[in-house]
């Protein structure tokens, strides 16, 4: 069964880092109850859905995609891009090292919500999170193990994911990737068929593969009427209260299918 990673809110939530945001009222009770029904969409998806160890005095603990890249049999542990948040990454580290071979980065900033994996490509965006040494350094661990790493510089969101996913094969047999091309280039990706969002929806381009679905937020319905007609099967659920924070979708698991 392929396994889906979280890690649960932490007390201090309302206190995360935010980066393109203006900071705004946290429901903590909304907050966890929406990030409890996009574990119940991952169990649906077929995941066996791992809860991390709590980390109650780290505010942004529930984001466990900024501290580790999984690659197979392999984890690569990261170095958020905020140093507040290197601890989370150690705990990720200690976590995962019964199950994956572990590497650690060692130079560099770099959060995985900047790495987009599509194949043996891994693109990874350069941004106020992710710097040149960090993905110098992903490439050096990456390519040993048998992947490209491209880089992408983007500005106007937080992570390159926040601006474009990796959708999964549609109906024609085609790598889809959904993108906000007012955010992210859509160039620098090669040989898929790219599927903008919906005018009005920037935020729509972060969908969570898992297994045969996408996890999809319910704020964004065009764009998820979009991937439909594609012929995916979309999951929505609300996550509102969460993407005050800055969240995605795909920043709230790590998943090893």
């Amino acid at each position: 069964m392929p396994i889906a990673f979280t890690r649960g809110l932490s007390p201090t939530f309302a206190a995360c880092e935010l980066t393109h945001l203006d900071r705004k009222p946290i429901d903590l009770d909304r907050a966890a109850a929406q990030h409890a029904a996009y574990e119940a969409a991952l169990s649906r998806a077929g995941f066996d859905v791992v809860r991390l160890p709590d980390l109650p005095t780290h505010a942004d603990a529930v984001f466990v995609e900024d501290t580790a890249i999984i690659l197979g049999e392999h984890a690569i542990i990261t170095r958020p891009g905020a140093p507040s948040r290197r601890p989370e990454a150690d705990s990720t580290a200690q976590s995962l090292a019964t199950r994956f071979t572990v590497h650690r980065l060692t130079r560099g900033r770099l959060d995985g919500g900047d790495v987009l994996r599509i194949g043996d490509k891994i693109y990874v965006g350069q941004s106020r999170r992710t710097d040149c040494a960090g993905i110098v350094n992903l490439a050096g661990l990456a390519g040993r193990l048998g992947y490209e790493v491209i880089e992408v510089p983007h500005e106007h969101c937080l992570h390159l994911k926040t601006g474009a996913t990796y959708a999964g094969v549609d109906d024609q047999g085609r790598d889809v990737v959904l993108v906000n091309p007012d955010w992210i280039d859509p160039n620098v990706f090669e040989d898929v068929f790219l599927v903008p969002s919906a005018p009005g929806e920037d935020f729509g381009a972060n969908a969570l593969k898992a297994g045969d679905r996408l996890i999809y937020p319910s704020a964004y319905p065009r764009t998820a009427e979009r991937l439909r007609m594609l012929g995916f099967q979309v999951d929505e659920v609300d996550i509102g209260e969460l993407e005050k924070a800055e969240a995605g979708l795909t920043c709230m698991s790590l998943i090893a299918d």
